[in-house]
């Protein structure tokens, strides 16, 4: 039975109980993963090194590409072409090992690879079968998962700089998803000890989704197990990940930590489960400069995920569009693996881009300007830096001599200075700074009132009520406020919370979408405090602050 959505049919029950889980018990307990050790020993193509993958020439790889799901349409190999043609480098093969559906033999595999490396594509095969053991009676293990790709050894040996193998798909659900961990480190060291040196990536627990921060707490013993530092996480980023913050916190961990990431999945558009924010998926991804496939190019049951229908790219899909040629997206920001000749032959830097002037400065936003660059190629394109402290933060990329940079804080003194980049990955030398200071956040057209309804030990119930002050209706608004006492949101109605450390964001539930002009919405919630519990002291909404009362 060919079916290529994110997981089989029977999980949708699953699905919604990871969506609510996360509100519940997410923001309650978040894992935190610890910093990375530098790998001991290198593989001879692809690796890790300081956290990142790299070829074998040390040069930095950023996947950027899509999902295929070759198992149930092996007669759509032209895919590989169609998806290169796109502006994708990567592109991530569904398999299957015999468990659950017809086993891809070898020589099947070796055609993929080579077809693959034809295309210019590197290449990440999984093992489809494993998709929710321990929910789903099913699936198969990652240990049978590591067999089937021991039985191929003879095809992938030799093609560390191509191939990077995805032992098991979402190899477990949300039942006891604690358990992922041991049979993780199992497979790969079961790997290892076959002689494998590619660069491994496993996927997270819960569907992928790690909503119980499984794989996010327990990510460096996992690396750790690994001999050869050579070991990528993936995570799968579907409705639990519906707000910035929870896409942010995610992936800013690892990064912080030096623990290599991908986003080996994701979706977009809204579905029963909720609405993923894609859109913070890709522009973190390319801010921290790290991968993404997205799911899939075609085949899907419902083809809601299909990038082109019937795999064919003339009958592409507005999920597709977003996909391609959207911001942030695959044919904006992908660049060939060199080990492909791609830009080998240029070795010449673009000259500095000038220092950029600022112009319309709000309180969250900076609009910024600069004189091109030169190229003896051509500029691909430009990254824009925050500079402080003697660190830099990369804030926004650019195709163009000028961007927009958007998610500063009021009243803050920022100073940003521009690369300038070419095809062959040369990186100019850093302009000069701009300054500025952000402006006062202007009144908004909202009150907010906040009460303690009740206290006992440990926890509390409050209310919030947001009114309306203005002459027109506030749809699909979002709420901020910080709690100064450590105090957490474990569950809310009329609103879905997301909090990073006292930081809370509140967005709407269905029936509180809309606040009509002079009218209201009433938030309440149960949350956990300690030995005080001190109120806001300031709301905002849509970024603009609110009058208390």
């Amino acid at each position: 039975m060919r079916r290529t959505r994110k997981s089989p049919l029977s999980t949708l029950l699953a699905r919604l109980t990871a969506l609510v889980g996360l509100v519940l018990l997410g923001v309650l307990c978040p894992g935190t993963a610890q910093a990375a050790q530098e790998p001991g020993t290198q593989a001879t193509g692809l690796h890790i090194s300081n956290g990142r993958l790299v070829e074998g020439n040390g040069n930095d790889f950023v996947m950027r590409g899509v999902n295929h799901a070759h198992t149930w349409y092996p007669d759509e190999s032209g895919s590989l072409a169609d998806i290169k043609a796109q502006g994708a480098n990567t592109v991530r093969v569904v398999l299957a090992d015999g468990h659950r559906w017809t086993a891809n033999s070898a020589s099947d595999v070796a055609n993929v690879v080579a077809q693959c490396k034809a295309n210019k594509l590197i290449c990440v095969l999984e093992v489809h079968d494993t998709t929710g053991y321990g929910e789903d009676s099913a699936a198969g293990t990652l240990d049978q998962a590591a067999d089937y790709w021991i039985g191929l050894k003879s095809v992938l040996v030799g093609q560390e700089n191509y191939i990077i193998i995805n032992i098991g798909n979402e190899p477990w659900g949300n039942t006891d998803p604690a358990g992922w961990t041991a049979p993780t480190v199992a497979a790969i060291q079961k790997l290892r000890g076959a002689g494998f040196e590619h660069t491994i990536m496993v996927d997270a627990p819960n569907w992928g989704q790690d909503w119980q921060q499984v794989m996010r707490t327990n990510a460096q013993s996992v690396y750790a197990a690994d001999t050869t530092g050579n070991l990528l996480f993936s995570i799968h980023m579907y409705s639990v990940f519906d707000t910035a913050a929870e896409v942010t916190d995610y992936l800013n961990a690892f990064v912080s930590a030096k623990l290599p990431i991908v986003i080996g999945e994701f979706g977009g558009p809204a579905d029963q489960w909720g609405d993923p924010d894609e859109d913070t998926m890709m522009a973190t991804a390319e801010q921290l400069d790290i991968g993404y496939l997205a799911w899939s190019w075609s085949g899907n049951t419902d083809p809601i995920l299909d990038l082109v229908l019937n795999f064919d790219p003339a009958q592409m899909t507005s999920w597709g569009q977003r996909i391609f040629h959207g911001a942030n997206g695959i044919a904006q920001t992908a660049k060939e693996a060199t080990v492909f000749g791609g830009g080998s032959s240029d070795t010449q830097a673009p000259t500095a881009p000038g220092a950029p002037t600022a112009s319309a400065v709000t309180a969250t936003s900076a609009h910024l300007t600069w004189t091109a660059s030169t190229d003896n190629v051509g500029v691909a394109g430009y990254d824009v830096v925050r500079v402080g402290g003697g660190t830099e933060t990369k804030v926004a990329s650019a195709t163009a001599n000028s961007v927009t940079v958007t998610g500063l804080t009021a009243n803050t003194a920022y100073s940003f200075a521009v690369y300038a980049r070419d095809a062959a990955g040369n990186r100019s030398a850093r302009s000069a700074t701009v300054s500025l200071t952000t402006a006062t956040t202007p009144a908004g057209s909202c009150s907010v009132g906040y009460r303690v309804v009740g206290e006992w030990q440990g926890g509390f119930q409050g209310e919030i009520v947001i009114r309306n002050t203005g002459t027109a209706s506030l749809s699909g608004w979002k709420l901020g406020f910080v709690f100064a006492d450590g105090q957490t949101v474990s569950t809310m109605w009329g609103g879905t919370p997301a909090q990073s450390g006292g930081s809370v964001t509140v967005t709407p539930a269905s029936y509180t979408n809309t606040i009509p002009a002079g009218g209201s919405v009433t938030l309440g919630f149960i949350g956990s405090k300690g030995a005080t519990n001190t109120a806001p002291a300031a709301f905002t909404l849509n970024g603009a602050a609110c009058v208390n009362g």
